[in-house]
């Protein structure tokens, strides 16, 4: 399911740097003893904080940076210690450490006289320049306490101030703004402690000689302190968005109420809290105090029946979205509960997954799942039962979330979940996964080879309960909208596309293809056209809407409305709150608005009436306008690609749908997104429709490509191939698609479809296409059918039959494109009749008019028996004696005569 890329390797990066140093400070040649690195914090800027024991008894601190690949040794403390916390300033000046007590109670941490031995900042290859220091100044009767922090200044001269000594764990991180603050002697460090508070330490700074950098007045330290947060029972650090998210008891409610605060630190190092969010959790959930993405304590390891709730707040700038996942613990039954509140959609999810009877009760209650965030997708693994993959943009179906479990659910961890840590930056569209027992760090990417693997699946899809569909159409999305860049992998689903070309039980794959892709485009365009355009056909599927909602041994029920509260200012809410805040109240308005999405098939009774038009309107004409800019672009687009034939002919029709899809999205983008302007909202809607047609033409190249096919498929008088018959198939499919939804196909599209039908399907079949409308005839076509065909009794039934089916404006303009004598009878019979209605225009009537069983229809035959009949009357009959006549003459000696008479020919 997931790829991993390794980016850093403790044994590799680090290690071997280490080994070459310990070698030399013991003047060995090489150095094999056990060293005990230990990762402790990965700071804003990728630099990895490690510790390890020295061959001397020392204990070290390093910094690996990820852009150099270069490792720095920061500290050297005398003895060896256990560093819980540590954290460096941007400027790498300041170093602040939590010491916590021996885990073996052999010492004792004493701020009265403890002693350590610092070292300048230096390379791993270079020799430490160690000084001493002595912390004698603090009362040495100071109580025993298990955790001892430390603000050390790493260079040059080495100070170091006591911030904390307590019995309680305490949490160090530096803030680190985007901004080049060098300049200015000022860093600032949070102490998040395990009593419920956090304070904010301001370490003024001042240069000495001119480029010494040092702590300014470090006795009067605490009076620079602010404090950030009374009371808090579970926190979380983001580091790239410089936020601390705590959780703590609303007072106002009973006890088992909480609220979820967020404290946003800007550039300018003041911060306010900007964002409150209730969350009901059970009472006394959080038995000790939880640290997140606050460092890596390998000294304090809670049990996992210490461990009631797994918290962990994703957020994503690019997508605005903001969720909150937590799982429960497991009692008596035997599932898993966890819950993801999607703040960018203003609700949130609870899913209850059956984890069946394999493992036993006490050893179910150890486990929490890990949430990983990738993309706009959240990945909720539980190593050995399940995978789901949930999507948060399209969070109102189940069907395109991914759920797998059994042999399906190995993610290829090296290690046991237990001991992965996830890490998250919400600028990272994948995440990144730190396996603290090996000291490995992976960006973990969505594995298309095994979402191409679950569409190409062969499981049978009979039954509503089958679970192949909904993960087929999970897959398929997932592959379409968050990897749809990639022209690679679209030819790899346009191939599985002609592969699988009946369509599912339960969804449409060329409309999800179409529809999805539309969709990840147009997305990409403004994310506000999220929830009102149409991303999946199943919408509109209320009879199978039930068979994809539908997980065995899932049970996800929705709470609607979870009440988020921004609280900064409108001045102070910035960047990502400001769009989260404009997202959460669209979502809020666009779920209170009756259909905010666009429905393609709510056109079909426009488009009806349309088409029943029989004359040019002021409508129509606006239709055509929307139609040209269109197919300007898509000219635009394809002047080097004449693969496919088309877009090269009036097809009036196809032109007119065009049309009209795009007045009907401007007009549905207009009244639920006018903030967007109307230029903008113009410019998507024309680009939309374009993109539409360039998706079937492309499916159409593409399976061009893999026939082989080239000019000769166009001749009329060759019967089609195998490949031929195959890509008539697809074509057929597409047109079956697009005609359920009612979307446009590319002017020319019906011309090539008719002559791969006439070319390989029986004639009777070809016609019965034609009358049951699978077919529609075009002028191109027919004239083509007229002038290539010879007149063969097969070919003639053909194009009499034809003839039959056409409208009498074309048929007109095919008679003269046929060389056959009914043809030219009926031109003529046309042209005789078009001289005397002329003629009748200019005032002269026949007498004959007035006549009862006179019939206008057959006005030369008319004429030319009153003719004949006072010829009668006046002459004997010249041909009265005669046996054989020549009919053929008379008929046209009478025409030529009945002309004449009239004055439209000379004699």
């Amino acid at each position: 399911m997931l790829k991993f890329k390794p980016t850093f390797e403790l044994q590799r990066d680090v290690v071997s740097d280490i080994f070459r140093k310990e070698a030399s400070v013991c003047r060995v040649k090489e150095y094999s003893a056990a060293v005990d690195t230990c990762i402790l914090n990965i700071e804003r800027d990728g630099g990895i904080l490690y510790s390890w024991k020295g061959a001397t008894g020392t204990t070290r601190i390093g910094k690996y940076d990820s852009n150099t690949k270069q490792n720095k040794l920061l500290y050297t403390f005398d003895k060896q210690v256990c560093v819980s916390s540590c954290s460096l300033n941007s400027e790498e000046t300041l170093l602040a450490v939590s010491l916590a007590q021996n885990t073996r109670g052999e010492e004792r941490l004493k701020p009265s006289n403890t002693s350590f031995s610092p070292c300048q900042s230096q390379t791993m290859t270079s020799t430490p320049s160690c000084c001493l220091f002595n912390l004698s100044s603090h009362n040495p009767s100071a109580l025993v306490s298990k955790c001892l922090t430390l603000l050390i200044e790493i260079y040059p001269i080495n100070n170091t101030k006591v911030l904390k000594a307590v019995d309680c764990r305490v949490k160090v991180q530096f803030l680190n703004s985007e901004t080049d603050r060098r300049s200015v002697l000022e860093s600032h460090l949070l102490l998040l402690t395990e009593d419920g508070y956090v304070d904010l330490y301001h370490v003024l700074l001042t240069k000495q000689e001119g480029y010494r950098v040092v702590m300014a007045n470090p006795e009067r330290l605490s009076r620079t302190t602010e404090r950030i947060v009374e009371d808090f029972c579970w926190a979380q650090w983001d580091g790239h968005a410089q936020r601390v998210y705590y959780v703590t008891h609303d007072l106002t409610h009973t006890q088992d109420k909480f609220l979820m605060r967020c404290v946003q630190f800007h550039p300018n190092h003041n911060c306010e809290t900007v964002l409150e969010l209730p969350l009901e959790l059970p009472a006394n959930i959080f038995r000790t105090v939880k640290f997140v993405n606050l460092g890596f304590d390998h000294y304090h390891v809670e049990k996992p029946e210490q461990e009631p709730v797994r918290m962990k707040v994703l957020t994503n700038r690019l997508e605005r979205s903001m969720c909150v996942c937590y799982s429960q613990p497991l009692k008596d039954k035997q599932e898993l509960i966890y819950t993801v509140v999607l703040v960018h959609k203003d609700c949130s999810k609870t899913f209850r997954v059956s984890l069946g009877g394999d493992q036993s009760p006490q050893k179910a209650t150890q486990l929490h799942p890990l949430f990983i965030p990738i993309g706009y997708h959240i990945l909720v693994y539980l190593q050995g039962y399940f995978l789901h993959c949930i999507n948060t943009r399209q969070q109102e179906m189940l069907c395109h979330s991914l759920f797998l479990s059994g042999r399906d659910v190995d993610l290829g961890l090296q290690g046991q979940s237990a001991n992965v840590t996830v890490l998250h930056a919400e600028e990272e569209s994948s995440g990144s996964l730190l396996d603290l027992a090996s000291g490995r760090i992976y960006t973990a990417e969505l594995s298309p080879a095994f979402l191409l693997q679950i569409l190409r699946s062969d499981t049978p899809s009979r039954c509503p309960s089958s679970k192949a569909d909904p993960q087929r159409l999970a897959a398929l999305h997932c592959l379409l909208v968050y990897m749809g860049n990639d022209p690679n992998l679209e030819l790899k689903i346009i191939e599985w596309l002609y592969d699988n070309m009946n369509a599912f039980e339960s969804f449409d794959q060329i409309q999800e293809f179409i529809l999805a892709s539309l969709y990840r485009i147009s997305y990409e365009k403004s994310l506000s056209l999220d929830k009102v355009l149409p991303y999946s056909s199943v919408l509109d599927k209320k009879e199978i809407l039930a068979c994809l909602l539908e997980i065995p041994g899932v049970l996800c029920t929705t709470e609607l409305h979870i009440e988020p509260v921004f609280k900064g200012k409108a001045r102070s809410l910035q960047g990502f709150w400001l769009e989260l805040q404009w997202n959460t109240e669209r979502t809020k308005y666009l779920d209170a608005v009756p259909n905010p999405r666009y429905r393609t098939s709510h056109i079909q009774a426009d488009w009806e009436k349309l088409k029943s038009e029989r004359r040019p309107s002021s409508h129509r004409n606006n239709m055509e306008e929307n139609t040209k800019k269109v197919l300007s672009m898509v000219d635009t687009w394809f002047l080097d690609k004449k693969l496919v034939p088309l877009f090269q002919e009036e097809d009036h029709q196809q032109r007119a749908l065009i049309g009209l899809t795009v007045d009907k999205l401007r007009e549905h983008l207009n009244r639920h997104l006018p903030r967007m302007g109307k230029k903008k909202i113009d410019s998507l809607v024309v680009n939309y429709v374009a993109k539409l047609l360039e998706l079937i033409r492309h499916m159409l190249e593409s399976v061009w490509l893999k026939y082989k096919l080239g000019p000769h498929v166009l001749c009329l008088t060759q019967r089609g191939s195998p490949a031929e018959w195959s890509v008539f198939h697809f074509m057929f499919r597409i047109l079956e698609a697009t005609r359920g939804l009612c979307l446009p196909l590319p002017p020319g599209y019906h011309t090539l479809l008719a002559v791969f039908a006439v070319r390989c399907l029986p004639h009777h079949t070809f016609l019965q296409y034609i009358d049951h409308g699978f077919l529609q005839l075009t002028e191109t076509f027919v004239s083509r059918l007229m002038t290539d065909l010879d007149n063969s009794d097969a070919n003639e039934r053909l194009k009499f039959s034809i003839l039959k089916r056409l409208p009498e404006p074309m048929e007109q303009r095919i008679y003269h494109m046929w060389d056959h004598p009914v043809s030219s009878a009926s031109i003529s019979r046309d042209y005789a009749r078009t001289l005397l209605e002329k003629h009748n225009n200019k005032g002269c009537a026949f007498t004959s008019r007035d006549k009862p069983g006179f019939r206008p229809e057959f006005l030369p035959l008319t004429y030319l028996a009153k003719i004949l009949s006072d010829i009668e009357a006046q002459a004997l009959n010249p041909f009265e004696e005669q046996e054989n006549v020549d009919a053929k003459f008379v008929e046209e000696t009478a025409l030529k005569q009945t002309l004449i008479l009239l004055g439209f020919e000379e004699n």
